[in-house]
């Protein structure tokens, strides 16, 4: 039989009791890019989940559904969301994500259904997820710059929180990017994207990675900032991108005449100070809208207050101002 009737065949009780299963519990399952998503948050939820609070599920049958596993996983702790990965045919593809509400769900999830038999002789593995969150982009045109890159990955992939090139260790005459997105689904959905071409990137053969641990130690990425650290071009960087400590409010200014020239309207900030180390350097979250821009600009940024007479947020503000403008410089053509 050809695939697709055969997966129909094997499965056909399976997926009527799932629907049957989602008539009678009112859930509503949304399937998206390869993965079918239930829940996020409960009812109430304020703000995002704890970390470490979602398990891998493994050598799943592939004809077993959210029907029997949602109930199964929920049984020991409130689910924040429940995710299984389908394949074109109906069959999910072997394995799933359990994101609980706290860490105590998960731990106890662990326990209580790694090597459970699901069905007779059929064992399934739970363990830790791998949040991974980082990517590399191997091979890369030596031409290409910083903003031109954050540009393409803000139009292609969602949730990307900071780009930095590097001459690439592998190859001479080529660059390698670091890629770090808001979470690892968000990370997962832009390698599927960029592996499936949806970015034309210039450079021979260019190859997409999960950022191993070993590149990252020789890169010396690092999360917290050196008080030294500073960023200059596409050199290696020693630490996050960090605010100039004196930027200049007109750039806020300037970036509101560019797009005012542009005809995208003014644009809006939102910056949020995230946490403030002990040697004085501040995290701060921040976001841009512009009102004729396809998507918002987010992102994070490192800075250390060096007491001058306006606030720290407004120097994030006018930092930020300066690398939007940069990547829109890179990007836009003049109406005139």
């Amino acid at each position: 039989l050809p695939p697709q009737m055969w997966s129909n065949g094997i499965n056909q009780a399976s997926k009527m009791a799932l629907l049957a299963w989602e008539k009678e519990t009112g859930i509503k399952l949304v399937q998206i890019n390869g993965q079918r998503r239930y829940g996020g948050p409960p009812p109430g939820w304020v703000g995002p989940p704890p970390h470490d609070t979602e398990v891998y599920i493994g050598r799943l049958p592939q004809d077993m559904y959210e029907d029997a596993l949602i109930p199964l996983f929920q049984s020991v702790g409130e689910l924040y969301e429940f995710r299984l990965m389908m394949t074109f045919s109906g069959l999910n593809r072997g394995f799933a994500y359990a994101k609980y509400s706290t860490q105590h769900g998960a731990r106890t999830a662990i326990a209580a259904f790694n090597k459970f038999q699901v069905r007779q002789g059929w064992a399934i593995v739970v363990c830790h997820s791998m949040q991974k969150h980082e990517l590399t982009l191997e091979g890369l045109d030596a031409s290409l710059s910083q903003g031109e890159l954050e540009a393409m990955l803000q139009q292609a992939t969602e949730g990307v929180l900071s780009v930095t090139l590097h001459a690439s260790p592998y190859q001479r005459q080529a660059k390698l990017a670091v890629l770090k997105y808001s979470s690892h689904q968000a990370a997962a959905l832009a390698k599927k994207a960029l592996m499936e071409g949806n970015l034309r990137l210039r450079g021979s053969g260019v190859k997409v990675k999960w950022l191993h641990p070993d590149l990252k130690k020789k890169l010396q990425l690092g999360e917290e900032p050196a008080s030294s650290s500073r960023v200059h071009g596409d050199q290696i960087l020693a630490a996050p991108e960090l605010a100039a400590l004196c930027p200049a409010l007109q750039n806020v200014d300037i970036l509101n005449t560019l797009c005012r020239r542009q005809c995208l309207g003014t644009p809006l900030f939102f910056t949020k100070c995230l946490k403030v180390n002990p040697n004085g350097w501040m995290q701060f979250w921040y976001q841009v809208v512009i009102p004729g821009y396809p998507v918002p600009f987010s992102g994070f940024m490192w800075f250390q207050e060096v007491g001058q007479s306006w606030s720290v947020h407004q120097e994030v503000k006018a930092a930020v101002a300066l690398r939007i403008h940069r990547v829109l410089s890179n990007t836009l053509v003049s109406p005139h």
